[in-house]
Order: structure tokens, then sequence, then C-alpha cells
């Protein structure tokens, strides 16, 4: 798209009073986004209020209605909950109610409000903004204020943002909180697994979601879990009957756990409820089993934010204070969301009206159509689930004699076996035989290849690492020998899961398909590694997992600094000469400057970067933290950095540094990681699928077009299938980088939010669209 980039910098907050508050439920998340707000409207020189404990703050006034500075949101980013209070408000819904509520804001020239809660906090939120001039004229009639503050502040602007763990609302991928739930939910999985294998056991796992299952059936996709319970998919006719049969097949083969999770509104068919202690005395009753059951209850609401929510909450609230300054009295209410990597804008109360049609569904048993409604990222999670937990008998299976060879290259990434574990279950669901090859290209050319069945990737979505054992070697050095071990094996098709060296091996051996006709095959990259440096997608698998590693290091060691008081942190990330790791842990850390390759740098900033601190040292804020990535210069290396600062910040503060080094590649994958290791991995075997339909012809396999060589990536809002060839243009081969990356758009971001005056092109923001318009296909900017 050709436009003229916009900067916000037109956009003045001067003489604008906005006001922020929590309501409904608390979510991890919503004190990065109540952070983002109070930042960014200072920052456009707004007065910014905090009203604490919701819409019973607004109707009380007095103390719940406070100004606040840049300060008061210091050291609130790594909090869950809300410091601001939530609260039920019975007096909100009364007219009386709105009525001193609106006296409250008209006192103090606040005529802008950004609500973080629920549908139902919107909702309030929708009714009080299309009573508000006649709430203004009835206090008026009272006179209670005059004519003139009626005329003044006639109009009440609302943006909303959506903070739910339960994923709840209609129209955003993914709302404040809900990572950070599965975050919880993934932990008690993992330390329950070890114990349930130990004894054998059967563990039955009660997780929040009243009306809705997303959080059940993410988890059960992220944990392999036996069987799930959802309200909006619930199980056919004689249900139990066919998980007692599934559960003690499992055990059969071997598995010495079962897994299962229990929406707490899951029902049947007939809308009775199914709860976890039923299942729990089936299962006993049936098959004998040693059964658990174990209720998550509130842990999922509580902990730190996870490093997606504290991002994800820190650009919705920017965006709803540019949503905010712009608005009009013509500008219906709208929630600022997420759709892919996007911000988008909804009208409010067509997001509200859609997830009541979901309840509605629900209630009238159109469970189908509630699926639907829910959304495509739900449905694909639904139809995932379902190909990957049950296998179907041998006899049912279709057979194409295709061999499908799945391989790891480069170097170890969270998530890639839970992507291994996908291809192989559906690619045997497709009739296709799964050879595994161990240890990369090196072990291809060595022959080290085996066949892999359904029940050998049992367990591995948890796992961390490589199972199948990686290596950096790209093919070209052994072209020979993996084209005879490919005749040997009669290969029809590779899928290749690894990071940038991934990308360039099939790159090769597509450059080698004249002189290896056994190259002409259909092949598929799966984008896996930390450093998100590869081309053709905005995220990759595994970095999601070292993100969470890194800001959790830098909330450890911003918690030291502020024991011992004015003390600068340099901490220096992976990533090779891509900034990604280092950009977005600075903005989800809350740090003061990350220096990255792809913006140079001098000493000039550095000077500028040590008077910030200097400064904010004066301040109730005595500490710092600066991430730098690992080859962002060769001459400002980590060690002259340190004592660049050091030196300078003499007598003010003093200077620590720490090297992350190999625990970002480490560590079990994070639910994001997983699922969408799973997800992205099923669609590039169903993708394989399809082309060795298309190249099969007479006996055998060739496929020899550029798009038999693909790149599966997320760009923008879609899973897009691009082949290598085409990529090779857009790519930094010297720096193994993308030339264009999507994430330098969100740099200005972390600076805002650190106090520094930079430009911010927010040419992607302002169009209002509408919640049936977004796109189909809009996939996991969440999971």
């Amino acid at each position: 798209m050709d436009h003229q980039p916009k900067f916000f910098e037109n956009l003045s907050g001067a003489g604008k009073a906005i006001a922020v508050l929590t309501s409904g439920g608390d979510a991890q998340g919503m004190n990065a986004a109540v952070r983002a707000v109070v930042r960014m409207g200072i920052y456009v020189n707004a007065k910014v209020y905090f009203i604490y404990e919701g819409y019973q703050g607004m109707v009380d006034g007095g103390d719940n209605i406070v100004e606040v500075s840049w300060e008061s949101v210091s050291s609130i980013l790594q909090v869950g909950g809300t410091v601001i209070g939530s609260a039920r408000c019975k007096s909100f819904r009364t007219r009386e109610g709105r009525l001193q509520a609106a006296f409250n804001l008209v006192q103090r020239g606040i005529t802008n409000l950004c609500v973080i809660g629920g549908d139902g906090s919107l909702t309030g939120a929708n009714l009080f903004r299309e009573e508000w001039s006649g709430l203004l004229e009835e206090l008026a009639q009272k006179g209670k204020i005059d004519a003139e503050a009626v005329k003044k502040y006639a109009y009440l602007n609302i943006v909303g943002m959506v903070g739910s763990i339960d994923n709840d609302f209609c129209g955003t991928d993914m709302t404040i909180g809900t990572d950070s739930a599965l975050h919880r939910i993934i932990e008690v999985v993992d330390a329950i697994m070890t114990t349930a294998q130990s004894h054998q056991r059967t563990f039955v796992l009660e997780v929040m979601g009243r009306h809705c299952g997303y959080l059940a059936l993410v988890s059960a996709l992220a944990c392999g879990a036996d069987w799930v319970f959802i309200p909006e998919y619930p199980p056919e006719e004689g249900w139990e009957d066919t998980m007692c049969v599934k559960l003690s097949e499992n055990r059969a083969r071997k598995k010495r756990l079962n897994i299962i999770i229990v929406a707490e509104g899951a029902i049947d068919c007939h809308n009775k409820p199914i709860t976890s202690e039923k299942v729990k005395d089936l299962v006993v009753q049936r098959l004998g089993f040693d059964t658990r059951v174990t209720i998550l209850g509130h842990v999922q609401r509580g902990g730190t934010p996870s490093a997606f929510d504290r991002i994800l909450a820190s650009r919705m609230g920017v965006e709803a204070v540019l949503a905010l300054l712009e608005a009009t009295p013509d500008t219906p209410a709208c929630v600022v969301s997420l759709s892919g990597n996007q911000a988008v804008r909804l009208p409010l109360m067509e997001c509200v009206q859609m997830t009541q049609e979901v309840q509605k569904a629900m209630d009238e048993g159109r469970f189908l159509e509630a699926v639907r409604l829910r959304g495509r990222s739900f449905e694909n999670n639904l139809n995932t689930y379902k190909l990957l937990s049950h296998k179907r008998p041998d006899a049912e299976l279709p057979k194409t004699n295709f061999n499908v060879a799945v391989l790891n290259v480069g170097a170890p990434a969270a998530g890639m076996n839970a992507a291994v574990r996908a291809a192989v279950r559906v690619g045997m669901t497709e009739g296709h035989k799964i050879f595994a090859v161990i240890d990369g290209f090196e072990g291809f050319a060595r022959g080290k290849i085996k066949e892999i069945s359904w029940g050998d990737v049992g367990g591995w979505t948890g796992q961390g690492g490589s199972i199948l054992g990686t290596k950096r070697t790209l093919p070209a050095k052994y072209l020979e020998k993996i084209a005879d071990q490919m005749r040997t094996n009669n290969i029809n098709a590779l899928m290749v899961i690894g990071g940038f060296e991934a990308f360039e091996s099939c790159l090769q051996l597509y450059e080698a398909r004249a002189s290896f006709e056994e190259f002409s095959v259909p092949m598929c990259v799966v984008p896996a590694t930390i450093s998100n440096n590869v081309p053709g997608t905005d995220y990759c698998l595994g970095t999601d997992t070292a993100l969470n590693a890194i800001v959790e290091t830098c909330d450890r060691i911003k918690q030291s600094a502020s024991g011992t008081k004015r003390r600068v942190f340099i901490i220096e990330t992976m990533g090779g000469y891509c900034g990604y790791l280092a950009n977005m842990g600075a903005l989800a850390a809350g740090a003061d400057a990350a220096y990255i390759f792809e913006e140079q740098f001098d000493i000039r900033e550095l000077q500028a970067n040590v008077e910030h601190l200097t400064e904010k040292m004066k301040t109730s804020i005595q500490r710092g933290l600066v991430l730098r990535n690992e080859n962002c210069n060769e001459n400002y290396t980590t060690d002259f950095i340190y004592q660049l600062y050091s030196e300078e910040g003499k007598g003010v503060f003093d200077c620590r540094k720490n090297v992350l080094g190999h625990m970002q590649q480490g560590g079990a994958p994070s639910p994001f990681d997983r699922n969408f290791g799973t997800k992205i991995s099923a669609k590039a075997m169903q993708w394989i699928s399809k082309k060795l339909k298309e190249t099969y012809r007479k006996g055998k396999v060739f496929a020899n077009t550029d798009d038999s060589v693909c790149l599966l990536g997320m760009r923008r809002r879609n899973l897009v299938f691009q082949p290598v060839a085409e990529l090779k243009s857009e790519t930094d081969f010297v720096h193994r980088i993308p030339k264009e990356q999507w994430w330098l758009k969100l740099r200005p971001l972390m600076k805002i939010l650190a106090k520094y005056k930079t430009s911010y092109d927010v040419s992607d923001s302002g169009q209002l669209e509408h919640v049936a318009m977004l796109p189909k296909e809009a996939e996991t900017g969440a999971i």
C-alpha cells in the first residue's frame, strides 16, 4: 500500500483530559495497558486521570479520580492484576449512578474515557456515552453544572480494550490476559504430568471458561490432552463409551498417563453440565484407573503477565490514546484489538453483538454456528485438536504410498518438537509414511533416517530443544549423498523445520534440481528460530519462548536494581544481526534503550542515552535497563557500552552487565510456541499432500516449479506459502535478515514509553473496520 506516512505529532492532546479505568474480572497485562495509556497521554500533552475501583470509583468520585504523572505507572508493567482496582458496580447500572458519574467527570473536565474490561464493562461504557448529553442537561436543570459546561463538554469519547483471560470477545484474536492464563495452565499441566507418569494416573483438570472454551481447547492442544470438554462443542451422544475406549487404548499403547481437560462451563448435547467430578467418577467406575481432579481456579488469573500480553497491552494502550485524539462526535465508540499482528479499531457494539450471538447460538443448541462465530482461529484450533488427538484405525486411513521426510535444521528452538509431532500425525492421517531424519542434513547424508509412527511422538509438545537433533550444516557439500539417500528411501517430499539455515537449505536444493532430479519433490520450510530472522514470516517458532526467558530475567534484574538504587544494567541478547529479541524484550521489560543492528547508532546517541538516564536518576525511578543485540555494532561491544556508561555515570549511577547467552534457547516451549508450531506444521503437511497429488505423474512425483518449494510464514494477518526463490530478493544474505522487518514500526513505541521524543508512523491505524470484514484467514497474531 503506497501512502504518505502519517505521524502522530500532528495529533495534540493539549486541553484534553483522558481517564482510564479497569472493570470486571482482572487479567494479567491490564497494568501494561494502563501504563501505556498514561504515558502516551502525557506524551501528547493531555491530562491523564486514574479512576480507582472501576465504575464504582467513577460514581463515588472524590479521591477515586486522581490526576497522575509519568512516575505513577513506574514498575507496574510486570505486575499481574490491576493496580487501580476493579469492582462490580450495581449503582452504575442505574441512571442515578450514571448521573453522579457524569457529574464527577465534568467537574474535572474529563470527556475521554479508556475502559479496560470485558463485554459487560464495554456495553456499560457505550450506554453512558449514548446518554451523556441527556445526563448533562439533567445536571444543568438541577443546577449542578452551568450551561457553559453543557456546551464545553458536550461529547464523551470512549475507547475500549478487552481485558479478559477467557478470550471470549469477538473481533479480536487475543484479549489481554489470555496468553498469561495459558502460561499458568501449562505450568500446572507440565508439573502434573511428571507425577501422573510416576503413578500411571489419570488427571482431570478443570480450567476457567464459563461461556467460552478457548483456554480449555488451547491448553488441550498445547499439552496433547486425551480429551477436552468445552461449551461450544459438546460431545456426541454416548461420549462416555467413546472416551473410556480411547483412554484404555492409550494405556494399552504403553502411555502411562491420561490428561482430560474440562472447561468450567462444559455441557453435553442436552445442555446439561459436565463437571470434573462427573468425569472422574466415570473413569473410576468404568475403568478403575487411579484418577485425580485438579481445579485450577484463580491461579489462572494470577501471576506476572507474559511477554506477549505486555507487548499486546502496550500496543493497545498507545492505539487507544490515538483513537481518542482522533475521535469526533460522529465516530462510534470503538475497541482497539489485534488481528494477526495488526492493531485494528472495531465498532464496540458490533463486537458486543457478535459476542452475544455466540451465547445465543449455544443456548439454542446451534453449536456448529457457535464455533463458526467464535472466529477462524477458534475453529482452526478445534479442527487441529480433533486431527491430532484421535488416531483413526489403520483400516480407515487412506494409503498414498508417498514417503515424507521431516528434519530439523539450524539451532534448536522451542516448539520444534510440537511441529514434528503435528507433521507426523497429520502426515499419517493423510495416508503417508513419515520418515524422521536425525541431525539435520548431516544426518541425512549419513543415512540417519527411520520411519516414525503415531505413538513415537506422544508427549513431544511440551519438550524443549530438538528431539530429532539439529545441525547448522547446509546441504551444498553433501548434495550427492543426500540425493542417494532420497533415492534409496524413496523420499517424495521434504518438510524442513528450522531457522535461516532451513530457508537457505531449501534454496540450495531448489537450485540443484538441474543436476539432481531427486530434489524435484515438494518441499516446505516451517520457520523455527529464536532470532526471528527468516524472510517471508513475521513470527518464527521459538521466538516467543526466548522472549519470555529474556523478560523474566529482566524482571529479576530490575528488582535487584530497585533494591540497590541508582544502578543501570546492560543486558546482551542473542539474535545474530536481527534486533527483534532486543527490541521486543525492551518493550516488554520496560527498558530505557535497545541497541540494534537495523538502526545504526553513534557515540552521540550513546551520550544522549547516558544523559537521559542521569535525568531519570533525579526522579523517584532510580534504576535503568539497557538491552543490546549481540551483533548490533562490532566496535560498540557490550563491554564498551558498559565501560562508557560506568565512566560517564560516575557519581550518578553505577553499572552492571549481563550476557544472557544460551538460556534464551532452552526451556519448555511457551503455550504460543506449542500451538503455533502445531498449527503451522499441520497446515504445511496438508500443503505437501496437495502438492504430492498435483505432481504425481506416471508412477512418480516430479515437482520442478518454483511454487513446489515454499516457506510457510505469517504475514500481517494471514498464513501464506511463498516460493523460496521469490523470497531471495527480500533477503540480506550477508547479515542473514529480511530486508524489511515489520517490528521496526514498533520501535518508537518503546522509546515513547521510556520518555524519548520520537516520530511514530501511525499510517496503519485510524481506520475503523467492521467485524464481518476481518479476513476469514485471520490467523494467530495469537494462537
